[in-house]
């Protein structure tokens, strides 16, 4: 049986207002789709179109930096290991850095020729090398896509280049740039770059390859991280944008622009607008104790939950608002408990709404009583039952 306990906490923010509340902003761009979100929430801040299925370009290589640093976090490629550039790979067009049929690149320069220079046929070599064809590593592609909940997104290639029914939209874009940038925020080591190069080395000898940003936002926008531009004769002029300023971490995706100049403006415009706005504020920290929960067959009977680790919520900024709090207890658990075992969770309410929700866990390891542990505490619950029945005589 379930416990349940309620609190409520009068605040001067507003914490974690539904999206749709978020989304009716003052922004307008001139672009097919647009979306503004937080980055640790996940909250949407502004959004237009965002579900449309629209062609991405090279911001498709969000995914594919994506699968980079979850092989090298996996330790199935590391940075040092030689690519070698298949024929398929170096007939790329577009954006590149003309490798060479047979030439070797270290993971790291071609995955800096990516995330820099938005190579395409740094893509399709990375990609060739991490899963064996570029075919299999856009079954991947897919396969993550689904994890994340990008329920619009199709990928029919690694670098983005316009193909029939690779598509996906301005909202999944943000879902799979939040994962990027919270899982592996190493990736600001190259992102944040604006210029930088790599070396050729063929048959003619070594030659130096300069790569320069894309993304002039990293130049022109304070608090600018990354991410990812993108365009072609179809998606037009494409960006995911990250920043971080205050504490605050937001992601800005345009889709569709006319010109270069809109889909930077109009990165600018939103991150702005959520700076304004907005802030990121605290519910309990990491360890307060809100309640207990009975262990049965344990050292001890019963264990307090704590707040599994200090959560954070969105708040629009001077709003003075009462949030409401049920706590929730699991179940009885029986013996032994690893700490950090899931014994709850805190869910938060606004006005009716659920805006937000903090697991409990145990904090310490339970151990099984043993015989005599049972023994004793069976004679001093006899003692004192017997002691409050000569009370009551």
């Amino acid at each position: 049986m379930k416990k349940i306990l309620k609190f409520a906490l009068v605040l001067a923010f507003c914490f974690s207002i539904v999206p749709s509340v978020y989304a009716q902003s003052s922004v307008t761009i001139d672009a097919k789709a647009s979306l503004l979100m937080e980055a640790e929430t996940g909250k949407i801040l502004h959004e237009f179109n965002a579900h449309e299925k629209l062609a991405p370009a090279s911001v498709t290589k969000v995914m594919t930096m994506l699968l980079i640093y979850e092989a090298l976090d996996q330790e199935r490629v590391k940075w040092d290991d030689l690519v070698t550039t298949s024929a398929h790979a170096a007939s790329m067009g577009g954006s590149q850095i003309f490798l060479e049929v047979e030439e070797k690149q270290t993971v790291r320069d071609l995955t800096k020729a990516i995330v820099i220079a938005s190579a395409n046929d740094a893509a399709v070599a990375m990609a060739e090398f991490i899963a064996g064809s570029e075919e299999a590593f856009v079954t991947q592609m897919n396969k993550k896509a689904a994890e994340l909940g990008m329920e619009n997104t199709k990928f029919v290639n690694s670098c983005g280049l316009d193909a029939d029914g690779h598509l996906t939209t301005a909202h999944d874009i943000a879902l799979m740039t939040r994962e990027l940038i919270l899982k592996y925020p190493d990736v600001f080591d190259y992102t944040k770059i604006w210029m930088d190069s790599i070396t050729h080395k063929t048959a003619r000898g070594e030659e130096e390859f300069g790569l320069t940003n894309t993304n002039r936002l990293i130049r022109s926008y304070t608090g600018a991280t990354g991410l990812k531009t993108g365009s072609t004769s179809q998606a037009l002029y494409c960006i995911s944008a990250t920043a971080e300023k205050e504490n605050m971490q937001l992601i800005a995706v345009v889709l569709g622009a006319p010109d270069p100049t809109v889909r930077f403006d109009g990165a600018m415009k939103m991150l702005d607008f959520g700076y304004a706005n907005y802030t990121l504020v605290a519910k309990e920290e990491a360890g307060t104790p809100m309640g207990e929960i009975k262990i049965y067959k344990g050292k001890v009977e019963s264990s307090p939950v704590v707040i599994k680790e200090q959560t954070n919520m969105v708040a629009p900024k001077g709003k003075h608002v009462q949030l409401d709090g049920e706590v929730v207890i699991f179940a009885p658990l029986d013996a032994p408990v690893k700490a950090g075992h899931t014994a709850g969770e805190v869910i938060y309410t606004w006005e009716g709404q659920e805006v937000g929700r903090s697991p409990l866990i145990i904090p310490e390891d339970i151990a099984k009583a043993s015989p005599a542990d049972m023994m004793e505490r069976m004679f001093k619950r006899w003692m004192f039952n017997d002691e409050v029945k000569k009370i009551k005589e």
